[in-house]
């Protein structure tokens, strides 16, 4: 009797116990219907942005006749051609373009760094009065208009007759707020104790400066390095404002000259060849940096 009691008090006691095996078995089935319902989603939007992209490819290797007997938009092509990537670097200075705006994003970049390193350094470790005053001062010309700063630019520029030349071109973008403002940060989550120790041992601040902070700085250099090569390399507003010399346009002030006087108005294929030409530098150099560029935005202190 006793025995018969027991087991059925066992048998009760099992049945109010939850079953782990089986409530571990339902969290798992809900997490692969998650993460598979997030992939699908992710690769639909992903569908969505290279669309354009495939669009843009598909377009160019399209012959003349046979994009224009297309009343609806194919999505293949069965006879691919070259020829219109020929016809953009044949038909307009395609070539003149690449080399000049390769040679302004270079040098503007280049001089950029220079100048944004020793800025952040000096607001970030120098003592010097005034210098947080200096700095948000600094930091309000952010809330100027660009339009305010392109008609100030524009009016100094030809005042100093250096329209139509590389110098007109590059001076005005050799430096920028928030990058100093981002790298100054960066600077000032570098331990003190390595800046008095490098004092210590009589390093000076430009030794210090190059062996030390920039080294450390690297991911967030090379993010801003990448940021301003697309900025430069898309510039647009400026360098039509400041040239008028078809010797001196940019690739993406070409695009309007290669649309009315090279190609014509309805040689679409052709016009979105040199469109592929124009973006493909810009796509190598994100798809080879793109986990720098990560790096260095989500960058955290190194301080502690």
């Amino acid at each position: 009797m006793v025995e018969r009691k027991e087991k059925t008090q066992n048998r009760e006691r099992g049945s109010r116990e939850p079953d782990y095996g089986k409530i571990e078995k339902n969290a798992k089935a809900r997490q692969r219907t998650a993460s598979a319902a997030t992939y699908v989603l992710l690769t639909f939007w992903g569908m969505i942005v290279l669309f354009p992209f495939y669009w843009m490819i598909l377009t160019s290797v399209k012959s003349y006749s046979a994009y224009n007997s297309e009343y609806i938009p194919k999505f293949f092509t069965l006879s691919p051609t070259l020829q219109n990537y020929a016809d953009a670097f044949t038909t307009v200075p395609l070539g003149r373009y690449l080399l000049n705006t390769t040679i302004f994003t270079v040098v503007t970049t280049a001089i950029m760094l220079v100048v944004i390193t020793l800025a952040a350094f000096a607001f970030a470790r120098l003592e010097f009065r005034g210098k947080n005053v200096v700095f948000v001062l600094f930091l309000s010309l952010m809330m100027i208009p660009n339009e305010l700063v392109i008609i100030t630019n524009f009016v100094t520029i030809t005042n100093w007759d250096m329209r139509n030349t590389f110098p007109g071109l590059i001076l005005p973008s050799v430096t920028s707020v928030f990058y100093i403002y981002l790298l100054k940060e960066n600077f000032e989550q570098i331990p003190d104790s390595l800046y008095y120790a490098a004092k210590v041992d009589g390093t000076s601040d430009l030794k210090y400066l190059l062996k030390v902070m920039v080294p450390i700085s690297k991911p967030t250099l090379i993010t801003v390095t990448i940021l301003k090569v697309i900025e430069c390399w898309n510039s647009y507003v400026w360098p039509r404002l400041i040239t008028d010399d078809p010797h001196y346009f940019l690739v993406s002030n070409g695009i309007q000259e290669i649309r009315e006087n090279g190609f014509g108005r309805e040689n679409i294929p052709a016009m979105m060849a040199a469109v592929v030409v124009i973006s493909l530098p810009l796509i190598v150099l994100f798809l080879i940096f793109r986990n720098k560029i990560m790096e260095g935005v989500s960058r955290g202190g190194t301080k502690g």
